[in-house]
């Protein structure tokens, strides 16, 4: 049996959590790791990866639960990938692991417990957001082209094109458009 790790994290700035996953995975024997530092609801594309990999008697093994799966219909689907390769999955942080059948059903009720917890924190938050537009303290996100349109338009000014002002700004080109839009036709270039 081989032991194979996935380490994922959200962003590039939890790579202290990143080394901690791989730690973890190297200790409990992971031969290969495969990591990478995006959101669970984007394209996994190393998650991918290591589900092609993983062959007959293999280990899937990861840290915590939530950096595999998004939802139970996503583990689900993991998981039916795994069984389909005669794989196993093992999450250090629950002492869990799918070979049995009492580790299959743990597994599937935490991760219900987790959606629900999750799906509670969410209605929370909205319920706070509606409190706070009632009370006229909300104000959401701030946009940030528009805080850069004085940049875009001395950029225009100076005969850069839309593509390359987005580039150098790092905003999009539709908002780009947008904000040259702006300044109305009489002036634009």
């Amino acid at each position: 049996m081989v032991k194979i790790g996935y380490a994922r994290t959200s962003t590039t700035e939890q790579v202290a959590g990143l080394d901690a996953q791989i730690r973890d995975l190297e200790a409990y024997g992971c031969t290969e790791i495969f990591q990478e530092q995006v959101s669970s609801v984007q394209r996994r594309d190393e998650l991918e990866r290591v589900l092609k990999f993983v062959r007959k008697g293999d280990s899937l093994v990861v840290s915590k639960l939530d950096r595999l799966a998004r939802s139970v219909p996503d583990l689900i689907k993991i998981i039916e990938r795994l069984d389909e390769r005669e794989a196993s999955l093992t999450i250090l942080d629950m002492n869990l692991d799918t070979k049995t059948p009492t580790g299959k059903l743990l597994l599937h009720l935490c991760s219900s417990i987790a959606q629900f917890e999750r799906e509670i924190m969410l209605q929370r938050q909205r319920e706070g957001i509606s409190a706070a537009k009632l009370a006229g303290k909300y104000r959401g996100r701030q946009p940030t082209a528009r805080a850069k349109s004085q940049q875009v338009l001395e950029l225009y000014g100076q005969g850069l094109g839309a593509s390359a002002i987005a580039k150098q700004l790092g905003i999009s080109r539709a908002s780009t458009y947008r904000i040259i839009a702006e300044i109305g036709p009489g002036e634009a270039k």
